[in-house]
């Protein structure tokens, strides 16, 4: 995944958008211009660190329609908007729906610049508990049916002897198994295998 992230500006104005892909590229960033809602729709963001700087009124689909598309299609790139129409009900609306910022042109550098920042933390934050998620989901699979068994019963409290006797197996195999799921999972106590049972179950009712 490249380490530079990747701006994605959607404005139909020609020359404000040429402004700030100059502007970001000299920033050190990587920058891609869309004049409408349907030309960023075209080209899927490819999934790597950036987000999107968005007007609001652009001909066809408005930049919220926009920001509501991509929350239906499952991306999550931060969104900053950038209008020249601010109204109040469509700043509630955009911010309600997780824009970052909302701001109005012109904007100052500095001002854009602070929110492209907030922008990219939340990003590198979502990238972050994502690859956590998918990893212990990872590890979690990586149990065997038996283990998993174990896992259950561990994490609900039962003894060695009662999870033997449960599933009619030696408490010295339960111990071994016990030992083999902690080191799997890469836990080292019944309380950490606790709190990973927990996560598990708040991911898979996410």
């Amino acid at each position: 995944m490249s380490a530079t992230p990747l701006i994605h500006v959607v404005d139909d104005d020609e020359s404000l958008r040429t402004a700030l892909l100059r502007l970001l590229v000299a920033a050190g960033f990587e920058a891609r211009g869309y004049a409408s809602t349907g030309d960023f729709l075209l080209q899927p963001p490819p999934d790597r660190p950036g987000c999107v700087l968005l007007d609001i009124r652009m001909p066809g689909p408005s930049g919220l329609d926009l920001q509501e598309a991509l929350q239906r299609q499952g991306h999550t790139l931060p969104v900053i908007f950038l209008t020249g129409h601010a109204d109040v009900p469509s700043s509630v609306r955009a911010m309600k729906a997780g824009a970052v910022d909302f701001l109005t042109k012109p904007v100052e550098r500095d001002t854009l610049f602070e929110a492209l920042q907030r922008a990219l933390a939340r990003d590198a934050n979502q990238r972050a508990a994502r690859g956590e998620a998918d990893s212990l989901q990872a590890r979690y699979a990586s149990l065997s049916p038996r283990e998993r068994e174990v896992f259950e019963r561990v994490v609900a409290g039962k003894l060695n002897k009662q999870i033997a006797d449960e599933l009619g197996i030696a408490e010295r195999t339960v111990k071994a198994q016990r030992a083999q799921v902690m080191a799997k999972l890469g836990v080292g106590s019944a309380a950490e295998l606790g709190r990973l049972a927990e996560r598990l179950q708040h991911l898979s009712s996410g």
